[in-house]
């Protein structure tokens, strides 16, 4: 089979598409054969910076059709439609936990399905799970055109928050995503956030913000969360070390939260994703929820789509084919 392979490099790693065996189901495990894939900055950070150490192969999330499944698996079978979160997912087959993977709704594309298992992952665990998102609570998310934010706008709009807002240096990305759940578009090239947050909350400034800018919107984010707000870290783009005042956490009695996948548990891994799919696949059959794709490249293609991500210039999902 045909994967995405990295190969460590004193300068960085070198990424390419490989022909390896297909991988052989064992007991507890389900062989996927992936039609597509996504494609996330994870992973070109993790292939930039594998200077040794042993070849690996990229992609975290897949989607494609059971193509065996292992002794002691149940409720999956051959031929079944899924989507799932993993480990080297950028392949032509894949091996699986059966608890990784969910059904893809009727009517949804292999490149639709490819979309949605990592960013709405991550999203859910941010602002349903860590965040205690309540509806009728307001929500500010940073760097709102990547995927994760994307994802966390449309969770927080079906979910019920009012206002959700969301921060962009862009004023057209702004005007795209107003199609996605976003009542307040905050342009901060141009306009403060605490200005615009504590507008649209008469004063009592934000429940929770999910940030995926860091250090740049640290002391602005502080400063406009209300009483018992709750900061949600999912990323640092911008820098990764901010100052505190102290006294803001204090008083506000609020909540620094910081989420991530590397430090988890496979047990944990795994209950995210069911949490997501308890959660979130009712609003995706039902077309509520979804990211746009922006593009598509065959796997062979790895090279070029690593180079348009790092364009900046997308909005929505990149995904590989397989096919």
């Amino acid at each position: 089979m045909k994967a995405v392979r990295v190969i460590p490099a004193p300068s960085g790693g070198i990424v390419e598409v490989q022909d390896i065996p297909v991988p052989v189901v064992g007991a507890g495990q389900v062989l996927v054969r992936v039609r597509a894939a996504g494609l996330n900055r994870g992973e070109i950070n993790q292939a930039r910076d594998l200077r040794s150490g042993n070849t690996i192969i990229t992609g975290v999330e897949f989607a494609g059709e059971v193509a065996a499944v292992g002794e002691g698996v149940s409720g999956w079978r051959e031929g079944d439609r899924v989507m799932g979160h993993g480990k080297g997912c950028q392949a032509e087959y894949v091996l699986s936990d059966p608890r990784a993977l969910m059904a893809v709704p009727e009517g949804l594309s292999w490149i639709e399905a490819a979309a949605f298992p990592n960013v709405f992952i991550t999203a859910h665990d941010a602002v349903i799970t860590n965040g205690e998102l309540r509806a009728g609570e307001s929500v500010l998310i940073n760097g709102a055109s990547g995927g994760v934010a994307m994802a966390a706008i449309q969770i927080a709009s079906v979910w019920g928050a009012k206002p959700v807002m969301a921060q962009s240096r862009s004023a057209a990305k702004l005007d795209r995503l107003a199609e996605f759940g976003v009542d307040v578009g905050i342009d901060s090239s141009h306009q403060s956030q605490l200005d615009v947050v504590m507008a649209a909350t008469d004063k009592r400034g934000v429940d929770l913000i999910i940030d995926t800018v860091g250090g740049p919107v640290f002391e602005a984010n502080m400063q406009s969360l209300a009483v018992k707000g709750r900061l949600v870290n999912i990323a640092r783009l911008g820098s990764a070390t901010a100052q505190i005042d102290l006294s803001q956490l204090w008083l506000k009695r609020l909540k620094l939260i910081g989420v991530t996948f590397r430090t988890r548990t496979e047990e944990e891994r795994l209950q995210c994703i069911e949490a997501c799919a308890r959660d979130l696949l009712p609003h995706l059959a039902a077309g509520r929820i979804g990211l746009p794709i922006d593009r598509t490249f065959a796997m062979d293609a790895i090279g070029e789509a690593h180079a348009y991500m790092l364009l900046d210039q997308h909005i929505g999902k990149i995904v590989l084919t397989t096919n």
